[in-house]
């Protein structure tokens, strides 16, 4: 069936000023996908991270495909094969609620910017959109003609952008829950969307090998990315400054562009992806600047953003770990 896939919510406005200052000499800032086994880190500068199991999170029936960290650091949403989105106290693992009402299994979900809602992309071909306070879905939103596969909200937390494997990409507008613009995006299922740091563009990637930058106000494409390889995108998120983007392939890479000037800047491999859509993070926390991801090993790597070495390997899952979220304020 189609591959399980998580990807990253908004970014933290606390690092959004830090991170990549110049072409060929970056540091990183952003938040973005954990996993339902989560580990803290206790970093001395200048050295490694060490993070070591701090919870398991059980509860799911199924497979978990998406893991996200609210913005104020206070909860962790999981969602699942299992139809269910879960809600966790991040501070010490407790279950909080449970929205129920998708109909097919959940690939994705994401927080508003104030952590007060949460949105859910589902195989039933919708997008849900829940209130934390109320426990209660708020709107349903229906257009696409195939699994929803990814789903995040803008900055303002007043739009909602999907992709689906109907291969296209569509804006929605969180109040009415009207669809604002389809964008006929990619020639395959479009396996990552999500809104830079002030909501004006769009980053979208696919099985196609293509990565997109988009316009949220036209709709207009404003930049195609494609390695000479051309190797199936299976995720994509803005660097936390949205100067950059990071994008992994099934050829078992992940790769950061320069995407105003088309070019690949700097390459991390170590992992194994070559069949699902596995869904990396920057961890920017700490004194010393991280990409994180699952693997089909297993395990979660961790690499130094500048150096592109695996400066840590967790082990502890039985399966493919395809969803990652690091805090917005902790090294967890």
């Amino acid at each position: 069936k189609k591959k399980m896939a998580a990807e990253g919510a908004g970014d933290s406005p606390a690092m959004a000023d830090e991170g990549i200052a110049a072409e060929d000499q970056m540091e990183t800032e952003e938040q973005v996908g954990g996993q339902a086994e989560e580990v803290v880190e206790k970093e001395a500068e200048g050295k490694g991270p060490n993070y070591r199991l701090k919870f398991t999170l059980e509860g799911h029936e199924k497979a978990v495909a998406s893991v996200k960290f609210s913005n104020c650091g206070k909860y962790l949403a999981s969602a699942s094969a299992d139809k269910t989105v879960m809600v966790w106290e991040a501070h010490d693992g407790k279950h909080v609620c449970k929205f129920v009402g998708h109909t097919h299994g959940i690939s994705d979900c994401a927080w508003s910017t104030q952590s007060d809602y949460l949105c859910s992309a589902s195989d039933d071909q919708t997008v849900r959109v829940w209130d934390l306070k109320e426990r209660q879905c708020l709107k349903v939103l229906q257009g696409h003609t195939s699994y929803v596969f990814n789903c995040s909200f803008n900055p303002q937390s007043n739009l909602i952008v999907s992709g689906s494997f109907d291969e296209t990409v569509r804006i929605w507008d969180v109040k009415s829950g009207k669809c604002l613009r389809v964008l006929p995006a990619h020639s395959d299922p479009v396996t990552a969307v999500q809104f830079n740091r002030d909501g004006t563009l769009i980053v979208s990637s696919s099985f196609d090998g293509l990565c997109r930058i988009w316009d949220t106000a036209t709709g207009q494409c404003l930049k195609s990315l494609i390695h000479d390889d051309n190797p199936p995108v299976s995720f994509v998120t803005f660097s936390p400054n949205s100067k950059f983007i990071l994008a992994g392939s099934l050829d078992g890479k992940l790769r950061l562009w320069n995407y105003t000037t088309g070019k690949c800047l700097k390459t991390y491999s170590g992992h194994t992806n070559q069949k699902f859509c596995i869904v990396a993070a920057f961890s920017v926390t700490g004194p010393n600047k991280y990409i994180v991801a699952g693997s089909e090993d297993g395990s979660v790597y961790i690499w130094d953003v500048q150096s592109k070495e695996v400066v840590q390997k967790l082990e502890g899952h039985t399966d493919t770990v395809v969803g990652v979220s690091c805090h917005p304020k902790q090294n967890v």
